[in-house]
């Protein structure tokens, strides 16, 4: 059990209803450790004013945890302040230095232990990856890793829709390419159609009257492309590649899904079609399943997805889109719970404007005139991408300042973080690593930086938690300029080589458990750890 939890678990033994009490770190250290407002929450179920029910509850934890609490204090109009014991930090640097690369890691109680899938990205493989692609790309990876860090079997995704009226777009604008046909106002424009079709001139030919086998011979190579940009130049992983033609048309998930809702009394027909009853589960209108020339609709090819997903034994689902599928997560959530999957979660990420200089580099996917992600990796880097996009909330526009990722200064916010974890590895390398000190050792510790950098090495198992549960993969990188602003006050206030010999040791504890921290956050973000820089 992490310290946030302890504190969570002692509220609720004072009232069952502050078992999911919100207990924070303050921006402020002289409000303490850790902060509540659970008070304000508890005032209604007591019918008392919030600071009455703060200094019960303050004298409560002296009383009951006088192992974890140093002090606690009440704060107008009703706060409840904490102040943590030196050993109980100690404690947990101690198992930092026992768990080495497993800390921060659980295994769930079974009652909890999901199988969970991460849909993430796929984009129809009828183009380059774009940004918001990317965003999604770099986001389903990390939460994917942190879901397995805490104890979830997890399955990273890319569903490949290689069937369809997008397959047969492409197809077109590729003879159109070629000039075998007229060209569309909807077909796909750009450089990359030009550049395929006139590469493959023969095989265009060869196709000239079948658009749609030659959209989906090209889609192979397309997605060859994504998959070399996704995981060989941004390092995503992906688990499985899902083949809408042959994994769930094929295999016939699409009339299983519809078989599914025809026994569950959800279907009906109307002006010739046949509609679902999404309305009934929180959408704004049904939705046609079947429409009046008797094709399956991509509603239901995405149902049937859905149902093989199901059958493959994951009980909850994460999907996520691009900022133009609002109008999408009503319709698919309810054919979720339609279907009996127990969680389903869709995050919807916002745009990315890409600056440089101060002013925006326009884009326009329709004209084919748009910076691709692999174009962006390739100016800044792997890490910088992915660092630059996790900062900002996936709710939140976001402005991708190109020449800050590109600077090699501590300006630049994945620099700042990385240089912290090679200044740990060039300490070690000439102090040795530490070996496992006792408590007592360990009160060598006694400065305020000392204390701060243990605080903040110690709330690592608790983020990979919080982001488990809300999805906020923000807060790991937020988490990592917190623990690096940290270890580099502590870097630049005190010392370690030349230090009184006890107190050396100490620290060396110190920067071999920052160094631990370091690396297990990094490999959750999916970012480098350098040798030097």
């Amino acid at each position: 059990m992490t310290i946030q939890e302890k504190i969570i678990h002692t509220i609720a033994n004072f009232s069952p209803s502050a078992a999911r009490a919100n207990v924070y770190s303050p921006e402020n250290e002289l409000l303490g450790h850790y902060s509540t407002n659970i008070a304000f929450v508890l005032a209604k179920e007591k019918h008392l004013p919030p600071i009455k029910v703060a200094e019960e509850l303050a004298l409560y934890l002296k009383k009951s945890a006088p192992d974890i609490f140093e002090r606690v204090d009440v704060a107008r109009p009703g706060f409840v302040n904490m102040w943590i014991k030196r050993g109980v930090f100690f404690r947990e640097l101690r198992l930092i230095l026992k768990e080495k690369s497993h800390y921060g890691k659980r295994k769930l109680p079974r009652s909890r232990r999901k199988k969970i899938q991460v849909e993430f990205i796929s984009a129809n493989p009828t183009g380059p990856l774009t940004l918001a692609n990317g965003r999604g790309g770099f986001l389903g990876d990390a939460l994917g890793n942190v879901l397995r860090a805490v104890g979830f079997s997890v399955e990273k995704e890319y569903y490949v829709n290689d069937t369809g009226n997008q397959v047969l777009t492409f197809g077109k604008s590729l003879l159109a390419a070629r000039g075998i046909i007229s060209d569309e106002e909807t077909f796909y424009k750009g450089e990359y159609i030009k550049k395929w079709a006139e590469k493959n001139a023969k095989l265009v030919g060869r196709y000239a009257k079948k658009p749609l086998e030659l959209g989906k011979r090209a889609s192979k190579d397309f997605l060859r492309m994504i998959q070399k940009t996704v995981e060989k130049k941004a390092r995503i992983r992906f688990d499985r590649y899902t083949s809408e033609e042959a994994d769930i048309h094929k295999k016939g998930y699409v009339k299983k899904a519809l078989d599914e809702f025809q026994k569950k009394n959800r279907v009906y027909k109307s002006d010739g079609a046949t509609w679902l009853k999404t309305t009934d589960y929180g959408d704004d209108k049904d939705r046609v399943l079947i429409k009046k020339d008797n094709d399956p609709t991509y509603f239901l090819a995405d149902a049937g997805h859905y149902l093989e997903t199901k059958k493959r034994g994951f009980n909850a689902k994460i999907l996520i889109l691009g900022p133009d599928h609002y109008g999408y997560v009503a319709r698919i959530q309810a054919v979720a719970r339609i279907l009996g999957i127990e969680k389903s979660d869709v995050i919807i990420t916002q745009a990315v404007r890409l600056m440089r200089d101060g002013k925006e580099i326009k884009m326009s996917k329709r004209k084919g005139e748009f910076v691709t992600f692999e174009e962006l990796v390739e100016e800044v880097g792997s890490d910088a991408a992915r660092f630059f996009f996790l900062m900002i909330s996936a709710e939140t526009h976001m402005d991708f300042d190109l020449k800050l990722a590109k600077e090699r200064s501590l300006k630049n916010p994945v620099f700042y973080a990385q240089y912290a974890a090679v200044r740990a590895r060039s300490i070690l390398k000439k102090t040795g690593r530490a070996t496992l000190p006792t408590i007592s050792e360990l009160n060598k510790l006694s400065t305020n930086d000392d204390t701060r950098l243990i605080k903040k090495l110690s709330e690592f198992p608790d983020i990979l938690m919080n982001v488990s549960e809300d999805y906020k993969a923000h807060r790991l990188t937020q988490y990592t300029l917190e623990l690096a602003r940290a270890f580099h006050g502590l870097y630049e206030k005190e010392r370690i080589l030349g230090e009184e010999k006890s107190i050396a040791k100490m620290r060396t504890a110190l920067i071999s458990a920052s160094f631990i921290v370091f690396k297990n956050l990094f490999t959750i973000l999916g970012i480098s750890l350098p040798t030097k820089m």
